[in-house]
């Protein structure tokens, strides 16, 4: 959809605002792709590389917790879960809190995978933050946060509205 197909109420944006607006999308676009790129590279779809990654910034969690930080369902998440454990990328574990309860976590073995898939996204990524100040780092921190907490709760809405 371009922006002349949206919505009459975003018809009120500035010309900066739809620039925004169409770079956001290409970004996100651009994301997915890169990283179904990376997750055929280790021999996963993206949503259980994404699940990993999860698991590889959190530590261990358990399975209604991984859903709840994805925003998936419990039924899919337990599936991603079978599909990274049989691939070598999780364990299963007992929570050292609560022995009834079973966690989820990384396997340190392939971790030495992932990274190198990074290395230069994460080199060009710093290249470009250091062209900003820290207020202006700071001014697009807080816009990405909100962007990232709008995007999952549209997305829990979408799952509601599924029930």
């Amino acid at each position: 959809m371009s922006i002349d197909n949206l919505p009459s109420a975003f018809s009120n944006l500035t010309s900066p605002q739809q620039a925004l607006l169409q770079e956001l999308r290409q970004n996100s676009t651009r994301a997915v792709m890169l990283h179904e790129l990376i997750s055929e590279k280790l021999g996963l779809n993206a949503t259980d590389h994404k699940c990993l990654d999860f698991l590889n910034r959190t530590g261990p969690v358990t399975a209604g917790q991984l859903a709840q930080l994805t925003g998936l369902t419990t039924g899919a998440v337990t599936s991603v879960i079978d599909r990274l454990e049989k691939a070598g990328y999780v364990v299963r574990d007992k929570d050292p809190n609560d022995r009834r309860r079973v966690v989820v976590k990384a396997s340190p073995e392939n971790a030495g995978q992932i990274a190198p898939l990074f290395e230069s996204v994460m080199q060009a990524t710093i290249q470009i933050m250091s062209q900003y100040n820290e207020q202006e780092t700071l001014l697009i921190l807080g816009f990405m946060k909100q962007c990232n907490d709008m995007t999952l709760a549209e997305m829990n809405k979408m799952k509601q509205s599924e029930s």
